[in-house]
């Protein structure tokens, strides 16, 4: 009968060891648009899609950019911190994973002692010094009957698992504000190459008027309107060197050096429009690294509750312990010196003021937070791929056609010229032909730049790429 009994409690406590106090988890549905409104179809999502390549920048074909994308992940100070935090929620997980065990001491201790001669009880024949001699281990398990430990791993490890992604994030972040400064940069050096020529041309206009004027064909205010527009373009190119420079400076933080020992070689070369599918679909959202770390916290909000539930239950701790002990340490292990304790040991907080009402009202606010949270970060990255799309759609637009004014401007801009040469317009068409040639032609520059930096908008917003046959954004230890 007692056998019996032993053998059913035994079964009742596994039984409830299986037991969590944790709601149901279910990720909060979130609306999503049949189609895009800029372009593509939204179609279903589907677990075992690729995610997207960690060297994405490699689209823009461009050996200076992979170079400097490459440092960025081993020197950038700010990746550093978000490894550190990644390591810090791993190692905040081996701490909650250990209540899983037993966890298991030992001590021995060798000690001369004297006692009182008045100490109470004394017995008549005790001696005053006499020596202790302890050899012992002491073993204690806590038996998740209600899942407190459980639920407090499925957190610790939801949020390490959060931290990855925040990582990920942030690499992300990083090599899309890299590739941003660079495409400026490689901007301004088309730029600064159009103004030179541009200074170069009008230098030449400068010294055709003036030798008109000598020669008592041109007059003072054509030669005057010559000198103010090379000082504006001069004026003009300078500013562009600057802001070059200060571009370079900001790559050089990023890439974790500093500006004055750091220089990137001028190209005009324009860079190469990546190819951006006619349809994204709704799984690259899935895949950024954000979504992933609100969603990952929201379950560990979730298993919190859980946590926090379980302090209304008693605990049931399991431990023993036992050793030998003796006055020398000669014959200390031995049968006559053993002594052991084995038992269990319950505890319940019967009054506590409302500290755990209080913490389960913190934790379902932690989780009606993490759910707005993980709301916010869907509408966001479906905006953001909306933005991207726009931007893409409409300054291509652009493009073309302020490529096409460029290309009339300076047929103009040469007329302009032929038509002065041989005395048939003033100087003021010329100046005005000039100045739109310029002006058309930057602005021509400046929306291939943003143009390229609205893709690699669009590549952050989807994660760091839309190929499916790229491998996976992690590249982070396994998680268990």
């Amino acid at each position: 009968m007692a056998d019996r009994r032993a053998l059913a409690a035994l079964l009742g406590l596994t039984a409830l060891a299986g037991c969590s106090m944790a709601p149901p988890y279910q990720p909060p549905a979130v609306s999503v648009p049949a189609t895009y409104a800029e372009a593509g179809p939204w179609v279903p999502a589907a677990p075992g899609d690729a995610a997207p390549s960690q060297t994405w920048w490699t689209a823009f074909g461009d050996g200076t950019l992979d170079a400097l994308e490459t440092r960025l992940a081993t020197d950038n100070p700010s990746l550093a911190v978000a490894v550190g935090r990644y390591d810090l929620a791993r190692a905040y997980l081996a701490e909650v994973r250990a209540g899983l065990f037993p966890q298991i001491g030992a001590q021995a201790t060798v000690t001369q002692n004297r006692q009182s001669d008045n100490r109470p009880l004394r017995g008549q024949k005790q001696p005053d010094l006499y020596a202790a001699d302890t050899l012992g281990a002491q073993v204690s398990y806590e038996a998740d009957l209600w899942g407190r430990v459980r639920n407090s791993v499925a957190a610790g490890r939801a949020d390490a698992e959060a931290s990855a992604d925040d990582l990920a994030a942030v690499r992300v972040s990083l090599q899309a504000q890299l590739a941003t400064d660079y495409i400026a940069l490689r901007g301004y050096d088309r730029e600064i190459d159009l103004l030179q020529r541009t200074v170069d041309a009008y230098s030449r206009a400068d010294a055709m008027t003036r030798r008109r004027f000598a020669g008592g064909i041109a007059n003072g205010m054509e030669t005057g309107q010559s000198a103010t527009q090379l000082a504006e373009a001069q004026g003009q190119l300078a500013d562009l060197r600057n802001a070059r420079a200060l571009t370079e400076h900001a790559i050089a933080a990023l890439v974790g050096t500093t500006p004055s020992g750091f220089s990137i070689a001028a190209s005009s070369a324009p860079l190469p429009m990546p190819e951006v599918p006619v349809s994204l679909p709704s799984t690259l959202l899935q895949r950024r690294p954000d979504v992933a770390a609100a969603e990952r916290r929201m379950f560990a909000a979730n298993r919190r509750i859980g946590v926090a539930k379980a302090a209304f239950f008693p605990s049931l701790l399991l431990g023993g312990q036992g050793g030998v002990q003796n006055t020398a340490l000669a014959g200390l292990v031995s049968a006559p010196n053993l002594f052991w304790s084995v038992g269990p040991n319950v505890l319940l907080t019967l009054f506590d003021g409302g500290r755990n009402r209080a913490r389960v009202a913190e934790a379902r606010a932690g989780w009606e937070q993490a759910t707005a949270d993980y709301r916010l970060r869907v509408l966001g990255a479906m905006q953001d791929v909306e933005d991207g799309l726009s931007r893409l759609h409409h300054l291509g637009d652009e493009a073309a056609a302020e490529e096409r004014a460029a290309q009339q401007a300076a047929q103009v801009e040469q007329l302009a010229t032929r038509r002065y040469e041989k005395g048939a317009v003033s100087y003021l068409d010329v100046v005005t032909a000039q100045t739109t040639a310029l002006r058309t032609q930057r602005q021509a520059i400046e929306i291939d730049t943003r143009r390229q930096q609205a893709t690699v908008g669009l590549f952050k917003a989807v994660g760091g790429g839309w190929a499916r046959s790229w491998r996976s954004r992690r590249n982070l230890p396994k998680i268990t």
